[in-house]
């Protein structure tokens, strides 16, 4: 019963991600990319403040314990809202979305590697990557 919630949390997560995307790409038509990421972070501090000055009896938030390489997934946060706002009123959400995924599964597999080494399966996990690239090509080819 668990795992049906997490899936129904994690299918939620993705609609919201296209939501966030789309509106994003949308405000940075009218405006530009950077504007578009600012306001989306500007908004999501100041909704995770609520949530965390509601919640800080149960969570205490002391930033002396975060490690300083933490704070750089905030960077990389905001440079992804940039591309994502600049590219996708271009190429749409659809193809905006699979590559971003193919992008993850491509940087995932070389994470792995260089932490853990090849895998059992290497050269059948690296022919799927190659044909789910070969299979956009193929589809998106032209465009």
């Amino acid at each position: 019963m668990m795992l049906l919630f997490y899936i129904t949390i994690a299918l939620t997560n993705g609609i919201c991600i296209i939501f966030s995307r789309s509106i994003n790409g949308r405000l940075s038509q009218s405006r530009n990319a950077f504007y578009a990421s600012l306001v989306n972070h500007i908004v999501g501090f100041l909704f995770l403040s609520v949530i965390v000055l509601f919640s800080l009896p149960h969570f205490p938030v002391n930033l002396h314990d975060i490690p300083l390489a933490a704070f750089s997934g905030g960077i990389i946060g905001a440079g992804f809202v940039v591309i994502n706002s600049y590219i996708l009123p271009m190429l749409g959400a659809t193809l905006t979305t699979i590559l971003a995924i193919c992008g993850q599964i491509l940087s995932g597999f070389i994470i792995d590697i260089l932490q853990h080494g090849l895998p059992e399966h290497f050269l059948l996990q690296l022919t799927g990557i190659l044909l789910i690239l070969i299979a956009i090509g193929v589809r998106y080819r032209g465009k």
